[in-house]
């Protein structure tokens, strides 16, 4: 029956994202400011703000801060702003010990910006000229407060195949997103950072990001956060409209989800090691167990081989709606043991006291 839930559960989220997803319509309307943190990203951020200077929405402002980057970051924004007037950069200040880099940068630009809506989105990010547009459009019509969802993931290598693809758990084991609109409860609300869109207002007055300033999955707790004041919330399909290559390679990949797993059950061991304990039992087992009770001729084996087939069906849709390659869903067996991995390496190095090194900072 686990199964059974679970294949309906991600078909049933990739129709709701599809069905409730407005296209972008809107070209004129509220001023908007896009917020960009760039720490060290002197590969990356010239063509993010490229593709942020050809938009088909005329009233929108750039914000970006140089998060006290060691390479040419602040010299490329310096020069993209004195070219476009409509870029304005800033000097992020010394991090402060009770702030993450990340929200700490946000809440900095969300200080200068002067839109209605704020969007924040990553420096190695790419927008089709509609991007902006379709935040409005959806804001809009579906008359939400914030807005966020899956962006289009360029996954390259083996070991990112292997990894990234773990982000939609989220929608293919965990959340069911149709409970987000009917229920007041906050934990039914997710976001991805690569691209939030909020009312300014609603965001300014009830404190920005100084709720989540100590998570280093600050974009899901500010969604819970937003939700639990009552405000109205959306996770849709935004991969038409930005793409990214998230982590090039699987090192970088491992580092860069793993730090937020231990994060996300608020820190709690006992939770996690729960969580471990039913992925463990529940999703990796009926796979070696299938072989198991192929060779002793066990009589549950024909209930054991639907239940592979529910698994593997349901990574295929969210490999193909994700538009990653459909046959690397095959290995879901694999995508299993790198999150017990993962999960173990995010506990020990947070309880350790290790933390993680991400982008020259230490987070712990």
């Amino acid at each position: 029956m686990l199964a059974v839930y679970f294949f309906v559960l991600a078909a049933g989220n990739i129709l709701y994202m599809k069905k409730l997803t407005k296209p972008a319509t809107r070209t004129d309307g509220p001023l908007v400011s896009v917020l960009i943190p760039a720490r060290n990203e002197e590969q990356l951020i010239e063509a993010c703000l490229n593709s942020l200077l050809n938009q088909n929405y005329l009233n929108y402002e750039i914000l970006v801060l140089d998060d006290n980057s060691s390479d040419g970051t602040m010299a490329i924004l310096k020069r993209m702003a004195s070219e476009h007037s409509r870029i304005r950069v800033f000097k992020g200040e010394p991090l402060h010990a009770d702030w993450y880099g990340k929200p700490f940068a946000l809440q900095q630009l969300s200080a200068h910006a002067k839109g209605e809506i704020l969007i924040f989105t990553d420096a190695d990010t790419i927008h089709q000229p509609t991007s902006i547009s379709w935040a409005v459009s959806n804001m809009d019509e579906l008359k939400a407060d914030f807005v966020s969802g899956y962006i289009g993931q360029d996954v390259r290598t083996f070991g990112e195949k292997m990894t990234v693809p773990l982000m939609y758990l989220l929608t293919g084991f965990i959340v069911p997103l149709f409970l987000n609109r009917l229920s007041k409860a906050s934990v039914f609300s997710t976001a991805v950072g690569q691209y939030i869109a909020v009312k300014s207002d609603v965001f300014k007055k009830n404190g920005g990001y100084e709720a989540v300033k100590k998570k280093t999955s600050e974009d899901i707790y500010l969604a819970r956060y937003i939700k639990s004041l009552g405000y109205k919330t959306m996770f849709l399909d935004i991969s038409n409209q930005v793409c990214c290559r998230m982590y090039s390679g699987y090192t970088n990949a491992v580092h860069g989800i793993g730090k937020n797993i231990f994060d996300f059950f608020n820190k709690n061991s006992l939770v996690l090691f729960i969580a471990v304990i039913a992925v463990f039992l529940f999703l990796l087992c009926p796979f070696p167990l299938l072989f198991y009770f192929l060779i002793t001729g066990n009589p549950y084996t024909i209930p054991l081989i639907i239940v592979n087939i529910l698994y593997t069906l349901d990574w295929l849709m969210l490999f193909i709606d994700r538009k990653i390659t459909w046959y690397y869903a095959l290995l879901w067996p694999l995508l299993f043991i790198n999150l017990l991995y993962m999960a173990g390496w995010s506990w020990f190095r947070t309880v350790s006291g290790k933390g993680f090194v991400w982008k020259e900072r230490v987070v712990t």
